[in-house]
């Protein structure tokens, strides 16, 4: 007896559920392995990472304000992944949302409100979507890329970055720290609840997912951006456009990068220093696709990463593991999320073994 994968007519809308639940519970189990073999109680770490944040009450500020960029730019990228144009570069639209935003409080001065803080977080998402606009123009007019453009972009930003806080955006006051002078109170987002660290960016995040759900459910450019994605050839002769499908994906992935990068600087941080790219933008990739490109799915799987995120920090000061260790944790989830998928798409037989046929002998 043999395994044989025979392709389904249809993906499975089970496995599509199960795979990324199953994905999680086998980076748990894996990471219980490889801590006991390394000298580390690996039991204790993976409850620390993945229940103690969850457990604990004062810890659920933390994953909310860690989840909110997570979700925000996985929204964004949902879109260009199922339209099949890969924006690589989030990370770096994020910085130059960031950026904008700074530059709007740098120019205010000391003049704060609503109005303040609108404009910065308008100037994020036009500064994302003008960053992701490169990519966009390399691809449809020259053909190029767009992971690799996307990509190299993102370290343009941090360049740009490093030179602003470094140089003319320099808090004078910093004791010449690079790092951009505080926002001031009335500049900042506001908060929802009174001594905890959940701002409103926290609530644009719970909203937007139900928002990008009716989008593509329910508008003709969610059936443009999942034609052009399955069937490209169908697309074009239905009258979609390829090239503008690739513009408004990549244009929206760098809005909502760039949104995010706004709110975690007028909502998070309120200054941005050279330690500002959390890499938030990367783990987005991963989001995208343990939420399965679904709106709803990107807010739950955003809350599971974020869990990692506050859960590694908690487990560098009760097992002592390496500050890397909740990446590790992700880049697993990600793998098994993706080798996974072939269940999805392929069912797995147990067929009877087919004897090869008995060669004649040489001159019979």
């Amino acid at each position: 007896m043999r395994l044989k994968l025979e392709k389904r007519q249809q993906p499975s809308k089970l496995m599509q559920v199960v795979t990324p639940i199953a994905s999680v519970l086998l980076t748990m189990l894996v990471g219980v392995v490889v801590f006991d073999l390394i000298g580390i109680d690996g039991q204790r770490a993976v409850v620390d990472i993945f229940l103690t944040p969850l457990l604990a009450s004062y810890k659920w500020q933390d994953v909310a304000v860690k989840a909110a960029p997570l979700v925000i730019i996985a929204l964004g990228l949902s879109i260009g992944n199922r339209a099949n144009v890969w924006n690589i570069g989030a990370e770096g639209q994020y910085i130059i949302g960031a950026l904008c935003a700074a530059g709007i409080g740098i120019a205010a001065g000391t003049a704060g409100g609503p109005i303040v803080i609108v404009s910065m977080i308008l100037a994020g998402i036009v500064g994302g979507s003008a960053w992701a606009a490169v990519p966009a123009a390399l691809k449809t007019r020259f053909g190029v890329n767009e992971i690799l453009s996307s990509l190299m972009l993102t370290y343009v930003a941090l360049q740009v970055l490093s030179y602003l806080v470094g140089g003319p955006w320099k808090d004078p006051n910093g004791r010449n720290f690079p790092a951009t002078a505080p926002l001031l109170p009335d500049q900042t987002l506001p908060i929802l609840f009174p001594g905890t660290t959940i701002h409103l960016g926290v609530a644009i995040a719970l909203v937007l997912p139900f928002v990008f759900w009716l989008l593509m459910s329910r508008s003709v450019f969610g059936y443009q951006i999942r034609v052009v994605g399955a069937a490209p050839n169908a697309a074009r002769h239905g009258g979609f456009d390829g090239n503008e499908t690739v513009w408004l994906a990549m244009l929206i992935g760098g809005g909502m990068a760039g949104l995010a990068g706004a709110l975690e600087f007028a909502g998070a941080l309120k200054a941005i220093n050279l330690g500002f790219p959390s890499g938030y933008g990367f783990t987005a990739i991963i989001v995208s696709f343990l939420g399965r490109l679904h709106p709803i799915g990107c807010l739950i799987a955003g809350i599971v990463l974020a869990v990692t995120y506050v859960g590694g920090q908690v487990a560098q000061t009760t097992v002592h593991i390496p500050n890397s260790t909740a990446g590790i944790f992700q880049a697993m989830m990600l793998f098994f999320i993706l080798a996974s998928d072939i269940l999805v798409r392929y069912r797995v037989r147990l067929v009877p073994s087919t004897k090869a046929a008995p060669q004649p002998a040489a001159g019979e």
